[in-house]
């Protein structure tokens, strides 16, 4: 079995972020009149991401993934990508993203990067390029590139998820039923390159091919697996998103229909001609 290593690195940027976090939310806040008090959940959410940041780059996880398995790997994305990053944004207020984001040419660069077009190419072309043979050989044999590919994928997975979480109207949400095609529309191409592996009839990628056997998987069979990962809990979190925005949909016209029947019940009866 492999030995967990510890990466001072990790913890001192998940430290420094966070830092940096509370004294936006606290200090600054109050000497420059920000923003209203932050709602005690958001700061829940924005330090459990961080936490699921810290076992996801740090640990058994990450050193599973770089030295031992593909499969391992995979979930490590899918944390990355899928659970990071809409904890992140539900945990920042949206005063704080608008005074950050002030300046006109950033935030118009923020409106054009999280317009849902433009996200869901981003993402997708991120997660398609690196999947490639040639690229994730490179990912893994250069620690520098596997660097700039995490950080690729986290910062492009916050864009993608951002006109679905969205905590500021400058940057809006998009409404309920279009939110539910961007996510299926988002979940294809992940699915799809999880298909690939999955069906692959050889070993894709030669790094794994070589690396140490644990837990009795063959290189093959651990591709397999990593694909299934992909392929099925990736797409089943899209579509748990999908059922979320259904049940938010459906509970605002339930309760739209209940405004106005009540609103009907309290109008004067109209008078009888006798």
């Amino acid at each position: 079995m492999p030995e967990w290593d510890f990466h001072p690195s990790v913890v001192i940027g998940v430290v420094l972020l966070g830092a940096v976090y509370f004294y936006c939310i606290g200090p600054l806040r109050r000497r420059k009149d920000l923003g209203p008090p932050v709602q005690p959940w958001r700061p829940f959410c924005f330090v459990l991401g961080l936490g699921v940041m810290l076992a996801s780059l740090n640990g058994p996880i990450h050193d599973l993934s770089d030295s031992y398995l593909f499969s391992v790997h995979m979930a490590q994305h899918l944390l990355l990508t899928m659970v990071l990053p809409p904890l992140l944004i539900a945990g920042t207020p949206g005063w704080l993203i608008d005074a950050a984001a002030r300046p006109p040419g950033l935030r118009r660069l923020g409106r054009f990067l999280t317009h849902p077009v433009v996200a869901g190419v981003l993402f997708s072309a991120v997660l398609l390029v690196w999947h490639t043979v040639d690229a994730y050989d490179l990912m893994m044999r250069n620690h520098n590139v596997h660097i700039v590919t995490h950080l690729q994928f986290m910062v492009t997975a916050v864009i993608l998820w951002w006109p679905v979480v969205s905590p500021l109207p400058e940057y809006p949400r998009m409404a309920y039923g279009p939110a539910m095609l961007y996510l299926f529309l988002a979940s294809i191409p992940m699915m799809f390159v999880g298909a690939l592996i999955t069906l692959a009839d050889h070993v894709l990628y030669p790094w794994y091919a070589s690396a140490p056997r644990v837990w009795g998987l063959s290189p093959l069979d651990d591709q397999k697996l990593g694909g299934l990962i992909m392929w099925v809990p990736g797409g089943l979190y899209y579509w748990a998103g999908i059922s979320v925005l259904f049940f938010l949909w459906s509970r605002r016209e339930r309760r739209r229909d209940e405004d106005e029947e009540l609103a009907r019940a309290s109008e004067p009866g109209e008078v009888q001609a006798g």
